[in-house]
């Protein structure tokens, strides 16, 4: 990835023939300088933190404790990552769904929903055939304002061409089943919690299970692992979901015919470090007893008490707060207007989109 990013950026040094060999050449120097820096700034951070002589020799064994220790780095900063993902990903998981499901039909006319979008796609058309060129802003406005009103058209037409079993059926089992998968994630948590507070072995580090083949990992056998499995692929999931629905992380959603190079190796990156982490967060809330990663039990940070503790605690609390939020929206939002506090949030927008809003005749409408 690295050297993805210094090729798309390089140029060539000056006085050379530029060409690819030339960029080659620059990214490598590049590359060079980079690992100089970063090994530079690992060594007087550990001198700085930990001062005894471990420390200073570890970082002379490139290959056995300089770079484990630097993959723990990046897999504690992964881990941070993911606390903020997840617990959004796991409340985002059922708007998702029920975006790409059929959702069931209850007292619902849809026959009459799409007579009323297709007037209003032909009272669209109209106007804007009778819009002249030069109005160029109310021609673009309209325009958009078709384009939704041909989506919400396609989309009741598929609901409409929907079989029953479908509707009825599929909808409400996946939903039942993410908050299945959700509720017993947070319960494995919790559990996980309990455990750190009574007995030490069950830290993360230096943990070794029996080994593949001896002994089942879950007290359930095969059904827990099984479970074990799905549970992870289902966090991973929701992880990937939850970063590009965070307000910092959203400009890095790929978008067709519209992403560049450095953005693709940004979102490469980006799932890079979370796969990375995703081990690591999955044997610390206690969802699995495997050693997922290996030697990863070595990392020091995974044997202090209080950082796993309140990282167990934080992604209880904030994937319980993220849950309540997501299911008691629509009654706070019917609280909010039988208080009447709605019209606080709703004057501005409503005032601006009554000024913009373009007339038959094509001026706009005035307050």
């Amino acid at each position: 990835m690295p050297f993805a990013f210094f090729f798309l950026e390089s140029e060539g040094f000056a006085g050379l023939k530029k060409g690819i060999r030339a960029r080659v050449l620059e990214t490598v120097v590049m590359l060079l300088l980079l690992a100089s820096l970063i090994l530079g700034i690992v060594w007087v951070a550990s001198a700085l933190i930990d001062k005894d002589a471990a420390s200073m020799e570890s970082l002379y064994d490139l290959w056995e404790f300089y770079l484990p220790y630097l993959y723990s780095c990046i897999s504690l900063m992964g881990c941070l990552l993911l606390l903020l993902c997840t617990p959004v990903g796991l409340s985002r998981m059922f708007t998702v769904m029920g975006q790409l499901l059929v959702k069931p039909t209850i007292l619902e006319d849809l026959d009459e929903h799409i007579y009323i979008i297709s007037l209003e796609e032909e009272a669209l058309q109209r106007r804007l055939n009778g819009l002249s060129s030069s109005l160029e802003y109310s021609i673009m406005e309209l325009e958009q304002e078709l384009e939704n009103v041909k989506t919400l058209k396609a989309k009741l037409e598929r609901r409409k061409k929907a079989s029953a079993w479908e509707r009825n059926l599929v909808y409400p089992a996946v939903m039942v089943l993410l908050l299945i998968e959700t509720s017993i994630s947070v319960l494995l948590v919790a559990c996980n919690i309990l455990c750190l507070l009574v007995d030490e072995t069950a830290m993360p580090k230096g943990t070794r299970g029996p080994g593949i083949g001896h002994a089942s990992l879950s007290t359930f056998g095969f059904v827990g692992a099984a479970l074990e499995i799905i549970l992870i692929f289902y966090l991973m999931v929701s992880s990937v979901v939850g970063f590009y629905s965070l307000r910092f992380f959203g400009n890095f959603t790929p978008k067709k015919d519209d992403t560049t190079m450095t953005k693709i190796i940004g979102n490469c990156v980006s799932i890079l470090v979370l796969s990375s982490a995703l081990p690591v967060m999955s044997r610390t809330l206690g969802i699995t007893r495997f050693d997922l990663l290996g030697d990863f039990g070595r990392f020091n940070w995974l044997g202090n008490f209080y950082i796993v503790l309140s990282y167990n605690l934080l992604f209880a609390i904030v994937t319980t707060l993220c849950l309540v939020r997501k299911f008691t929206s629509a009654v706070r939002e019917e609280l909010f207007k039988a208080l009447g506090l709605h019209k606080l949030h709703l004057s501005n927008t409503s005032r601006d989109s009554e000024t913009t809003k373009p007339s038959a005749n094509g001026h706009q409408k005035a307050l």
